[in-house]
C-alpha cells in the first residue's frame, strides 16, 4: 500500500509539545474550556456542539449511569472481589453486559424510527404495520414495556420534557408516539415507552448515529460501575451474592435442569 492509499485519521495527533483533538489543541482549547458532554460530542462529529445537542445528552447519560443490582452491577462486584487489583477488569466485565437485552435496546428502536421516517407510506401507516409485525411474530418491539415501571416509565415523559424546553424539531419523538399509539391497539392495552425507547428518539433528534447509540450506554454505565464498585469497597456483598446463589441451587446430581 503507498502512502497515498494508506488510511488516516481526523481525531487525534501529537508531538513534542502539542496534542490536537479534532483539529482543536487539547491544552489551549479543550482542557477547562468544554465540559465532558461537549468532548463526547466534539469527539464523535468533529463539531462544536449546539447547546441543545448538549443538554439532550447530559440527560441521556444521567438516565443510563445507575439501574441498581442489574446484571452488570452484579457481575462488578463479583469481579472486583476476585480481581481487587485491576478495577478496570471489573468496570469491563459489566460493560459487556450492555446488550440487546438490557441497556442497549435503543440501536433497536432507532432502526424502527429510522424506518417509519423513511417510509415512502407516512409514519402512521408504517407504525400500524410495524406493531402487526411484531405482535404477529411474538417478537419483542425494544424501547417499550418494562417489568417494574407500569403503567409508564416515568423517565420517558422526562426525557421528552427536556427535548420540548431545547426546541428540538421532535421527528424522532413524534414517530415514537405515532408507534406508542400502533402498539397499543395492536396489543389491547397499554405498553409504555420504556427509557431506552425514549432515549433512542432523543437521541436522533441530535443526530446520534444509530449504530453508535449503544456505546452512550457504555460512557454512561462505566460511571455508574465505578460507584457500584466503590460501595463494594466499603459495604461488601459479592460474597454474599455468590454464597446465596451457591446454596439457593440445589445439585440434581448431574441430571441437569431435570
Amino acid at each position: 500500500m503507498s502512502q497515498r492509499d494508506a488510511p488516516t485519521t481526523a481525531i487525534c495527533t501529537s508531538d513534542e509539545t502539542t496534542i490536537h483533538v479534532r483539529g482543536a489543541n487539547l491544552v489551549d482549547d479543550l482542557i477547562g474550556q468544554v465540559s465532558f458532554t461537549e468532548m463526547i460530542l466534539f469527539q464523535l462529529t468533529g463539531q462544536r456542539p449546539s447547546r441543545m445537542q448538549v443538554a439532550l445528552l447530559d440527560a441521556v447519560l444521567v438516565t443510563l449511569m445507575e439501574h441498581g443490582l442489574t446484571p452488570s452491577a452484579i457481575v462488578t462486584r463479583l469481579i472486583y472481589d476476585s480481581a481487587p487489583e485491576a478495577l478496570q477488569s471489573a468496570v469491563a466485565a459489566g460493560l459487556l453486559g450492555v446488550g440487546s437485552t438490557f441497556v442497549g435496546t435503543m440501536e433497536g428502536c432507532s432502526a424502527l424510527i429510522e424506518e417509519m421516517l423513511a417510509a415512502p407510506e407516512g409514519v402512521p401507516a408504517r407504525a400500524a404495520k410495524i406493531a402487526e409485525q411484531h405482535r404477529a411474530q411474538r417478537k419483542p418491539l425494544p424501547g417499550f414495556g418494562h417489568p417494574i415501571h407500569r403503567p409508564d416509565d416515568p423517565r420517558t415523559p422526562r426525557l421528552f420534557e427536556v427535548a420540548a424546553r431545547e426546541g428540538v424539531a421532535g421527528r424522532h419523538i413524534a414517530a415514537l408516539k405515532a408507534l406508542s399509539v400502533e402498539v397499543d391497539r395492536v396489543w389491547g392495552r397499554h405498553m409504555t415507552i420504556n427509557a431506552t425507547g425514549a432515549i433512542a428518539a432523543v437521541l436522533g433528534e441530535i443526530g446520534m448515529p444509530q449504530p453508535v447509540m449503544r456505546g452512550i450506554a457504555v460512557i454512561s454505565r462505566a460511571g455508574g460501575l465505578v460507584g457500584h464498585i466503590l460501595e463494594e469497597r466499603e459495604q461488601p456483598s459479592a460474597r454474599w451474592i455468590w454464597q446465596t446463589v451457591e446454596h439457593g441451587m440445589p445439585y440434581t446430581g448431574g441430571k441437569g435442569g431435570s
